[in-house]
């Protein structure tokens, strides 16, 4: 069995993530990492711009929203991604579709909990009708224009969980549910590119047919060897987490693509059959990853690309903040000030190189911003002690 160290798997980072080589564009970056973190909107962005395939927000939004070569979605583990339209077939039955299933139960229970609808399967399709019909007239709208446009959409009701306290409105539900099943897509924001406030129209208008049918056994395999090629080589546990599967989900998508098994130095992990070679090292190379970023976000076990600064770099539920990359590995953090200054701090020792690199592409990253000011959607403790300055 072939053994693959650590230094291995963070020169194979830098090949296969996009540091190294040149990518064509957005969508070649979202192919290439599966899909890009999008739950905060300015990650898109900035992890396009770290990969060197746009430089320009109105590149992405060209993509996006012109083009359309990728789609804003929910994935793996409930968390939005922009998907290239290759792979959301892969994405929508191999995780999506089983997520909506469950949402959709638990959704028609709280109608009828709350007295909304005796019959809440039924009143849900009920909904999803109006707001297709309003869609049809209105081409685009945003949430809040579909509830006011319904009295019954705008209907308020408050969850049957614990600790809930406000209420919501039936068709913020709906839309949400209608949008993760496929059947609505996120169209432009309402305000500026870091806005979260989307539009909706039908998924048919904006991508020009329905998303494509796929077993979802078959739909696991695909997105398992995407996953392999891009983050690979990974444990059970990584792509069990990444995608949000169970474990026998897990193991039969890794027999179903014949995953090659390696030796990591953390324990048993899996290479795709079809990258066993072993990867030199690359060119030394610098970046300044977005809060949410897909890469440092592609594996639950991290110790051998984040090193001790879990603590100063993550919140409490998981999320990483802006990072600094030196070679495969975490070696800082980075945020803005309100003054829109770019400023890093460094959590070990680095070379000078590795500082030089580091301030280009700072330099770059303000550039790319310009007048634009955000605050992360997941704040981190170093990021707030470096943005409040």
């Amino acid at each position: 069995m072939r053994r693959i160290p650590d230094s291995e798997r963070r020169a194979r980072l830098g090949r296969h993530h996009g540091f190294t080589t040149d990518s064509d564009d957005l969508a070649a970056t979202a192919h290439t990492l599966v899909g890009v973190h999008s739950t905060d909107p300015v990650s898109v962005f900035l992890a396009g711009a770290a990969r060197g395939a746009v430089d320009s927000v109105e590149g992405v939004e060209r993509t996006l929203y012109e083009d359309r070569t990728c789609l804003r979605m929910l994935g793996m583990r409930r968390t939005l991604f922009v998907v290239p339209l290759v792979n959301i077939a892969a994405v929508q039955r191999g995780y999506t579709d089983s997520f909506v299933a469950r949402e959709r139960k638990r959704f028609a229970r709280w109608l009828a909990r709350t007295d909304v609808a005796d019959d809440g399967v039924s009143h849900i399709d009920r909904m999803t009708n109006i707001v297709l019909k309003l869609l049809s007239d209105l081409g685009e709208a945003s949430t809040r224009e579909l509830t006011s446009a319904n009295p019954e959409l705008d209907r308020r009701f408050t969850p049957p969980v614990g600790g809930q306290t406000g209420t919501l409105s039936v068709g913020s539900r709906v839309v949400l549910l209608m949008t993760a099943a496929g059947l609505l897509a996120r169209t432009r924001p309402l305000g500026t590119w870091i806005s979260s406030q989307y539009r909706y129209t039908p998924m048919e208008s904006w991508i020009g047919h329905p998303i494509p049918e796929m077993e979802p056994s078959d739909a696991r395999a695909h997105l398992a060897q995407g996953w392999l090629e891009a983050y690979g080589p990974g444990s059970v546990t990584d792509l069990q987490w990444w995608t949000g599967w169970n474990l026998g989900q897990t193991r039969a998508a890794l027999t179903a693509i014949n995953a090659v098994e390696v030796e990591l130095d953390t324990g048993p992990g899996w290479v795709s059959a079809e990258d066993t070679e072993p990867v030199t090292t690359t060119e030394p190379w610098a970046a300044l990853l977005p809060g949410l970023d897909s890469t440092p976000m592609g594996w639950k076990e991290r110790d051998w690309y984040l090193g001790p600064h879990r603590d100063r770099l993550f919140d409490r539920n998981g999320n990483v903040g802006p990072t600094v990359w030196w070679n495969g590995r975490i070696v800082g953090g980075w945020a803005q000030r309100p003054d829109g200054k770019i400023v890093t701090e460094y959590l070990e020792d680095v070379s000078d190189e590795c500082r030089r690199l580091v301030d280009a592409e700072r330099e770059r990253l303000a550039g790319f911003l310009g007048d634009t000011r955000f605050t992360p959607r997941f704040r981190t403790p170093l990021e707030r002690e470096l943005a409040a300055f």
